[in-house]
C-alpha cells in the first residue's frame, strides 16, 4: 500500500484554507499534519477545525519538521521564491501556488534550486485539472479538431481585488492572465514566442495608482505560427466568467460554464440560472484533482505533469506582456528571458 503523505500548508487564507480542507477531508493518501499563517488566530482556528495537531506562525518551523513530507505554499506572492528555495534545501516535496515569483531572475533561481535538489515540485495551475479543460486537451491530442490554429481565453472576475492586493500582485498580466497563458500552452501544445499587450482602466480607477489596469488584452504568437488572444477584466459584476476556444483546421472546441447550479428557472418570456460567484466555486473539482495528482506523484516518486518549468514559462509570457503594455509594441519572450540562466533539464509540459 502507498504510504500516507504528511503535509503542511503554509498560508491558510481563502485558497490555502481550501487546500487544507481538501487535504484533510478529500484527498486520499494525504494527512494534514500542520498549518501556518501570519495571523495566529487564523492558524489556530483552522488547526482546531480540521483536527490538525500542529499550527504555527513560523513557516520555517513546519518546513523543518520530521513529520512533514510535503509542503504546500500558499503564502503571499512575494514570498513564494524564498519558501520554494527553503523547501528545496529541506528536500521536501513542494506544491507551489502560481506565480513562482514576480521577477524572472528570481524565478530562474527557483528553477535551479528545484532542479539541483531533485525534489518533486508541482505548480498550482489548477485549470489543467479542471474536467472541461482536461477533456479539451484529450480531444485535441486525439486529433478531433485537426491542427490547433488559434486560442482564445477569457477571464473575468466579478469585482476587482483590494488595492493592497493589486499593489503586491505584479499586475493583471502576472496575476490574472497568467492562468490563460499557461492553459494556452497546455491546449495548443506550443510555446508562446511573442506577445503584444494592451490595457485600459475602465472602472477601478485606483489600480492606475500602481501602474495597473482593470482590462487587458494580450495577443499571442506561437512557435509553429499559430496565434491567440487573452482577455482579462476585473469588474464583470455578473459573476466569475472563464472561457476558452481552440480553433483548428477541422473543428473548434469551446470550454465555458457560467451556470452555478444545474437548475434553470423557466418563466413566461424568460429563463434564468445562478451564475458562478467566484474561482473557488468554478474550480472546486480542479483543486481536489490537482492535489490528488500531487499526492499520487509523491507516493510514486514521479514528477507532476505541471512543473517548475511550466511556472517559469508562464511567468516569462506575463513579463513580456507587461513590458509590451508599457512599450506599446510586440515583445519577444526570448528577449525577456535573456540573461536568466535556466537549465534545459526538467522540460516544461506543454
Amino acid at each position: 500500500m502507498n504510504r500516507e503523505i504528511r503535509c503542511a500548508v503554509l498560508g491558510v487564507g481563502r485558497l490555502g484554507y481550501r487546500h487544507a480542507v481538501n487535504l484533510a477531508t478529500k484527498v486520499k493518501g494525504a494527512t494534514l499534519t500542520a498549518v501556518s499563517d501570519a495571523l495566529p488566530e487564523v492558524a489556530e482556528r483552522v488547526a482546531r477545525e480540521l483536527d490538525v495537531p500542529t499550527w504555527s506562525t513560523n513557516p520555517d518551523e513546519l518546513i523543518a519538521r520530521d513529520d512533514v513530507d510535503a509542503v504546500i505554499v500558499v503564502t503571499p506572492t512575494d514570498t513564494h521564491a524564498a519558501f520554494a528555495k527553503r523547501v528545496a534545501s529541506a528536500g521536501k516535496a513542494l506544491f507551489l501556488e502560481k506565480p513562482l515569483t514576480l521577477d524572472l531572475q528570481e524565478a530562474g533561481e527557483v528553477v535551479k534550486a528545484v532542479q539541483q535538489s531533485g525534489i518533486l515540485c508541482q505548480i498550482g495551475f489548477m485549470r489543467r485539472f479542471d474536467p472541461a479543460y482536461a477533456h479539451a486537451r484529450n480531444r485535441i491530442l486525439a486529433g478531433d479538431i485537426g491542427e490547433p490554429l488559434y486560442f482564445k481565453g477569457i477571464s473575468r472576475d466579478p469585482t476587482a481585488p483590494p488595492v493592497a492586493y493589486v499593489a503586491a500582485s505584479g499586475g493583471i498580466y502576472l496575476d490574472q492572465s497568467i492562468h490563460d497563458y499557461d492553459v494556452a500552452r497546455f491546449l495548443m501544445g506550443q510555446e508562446v514566442t511573442e506577445v503584444q499587450a494592451m490595457g485600459s482602466v475602465l472602472f477601478s480607477k485606483e489600480v492606475a495608482t500602481h501602474g495597473d489596469v482593470d482590462q487587458a488584452l494580450t495577443y499571442l504568437r506561437f512557435g509553429n505560427g499559430a496565434a491567440g488572444d487573452v482577455e482579462a477584466y476585473r469588474n464583470a459584476f455578473y459573476g466569475y466568467d472563464i472561457r476558452a476556444e481552440i480553433l483548428g483546421t477541422e473543428g473548434t472546441l469551446v470550454v465555458s460554464g457560467l451556470q452555478y447550479h444545474n437548475v434553470t428557472l423557466l418563466q413566461p418570456r424568460r429563463s434564468s440560472y445562478d451564475v458562478l460567484p467566484g474561482f473557488l466555486e468554478r474550480f472546486s473539482d480542479a483543486y481536489v484533482l490537482e492535489m490528488e495528482h500531487f499526492i499520487d506523484c509523491v507516493q510514486k516518486g514521479e514528477q507532476p505533469t505541471v512543473g517548475v518549468r511550466d511556472g517559469f514559462e508562464a511567468l516569462a509570457i506575463g513579463t513580456a506582456a507587461r513590458q509590451s503594455y508599457r512599450a506599446g509594441s510586440f515583445v519577444s519572450v526570448a528577449d525577456v528571458c535573456a540573461g536568466v540562466p535556466v537549465n534545459a533539464g526538467g522540460a516544461s509540459h506543454v
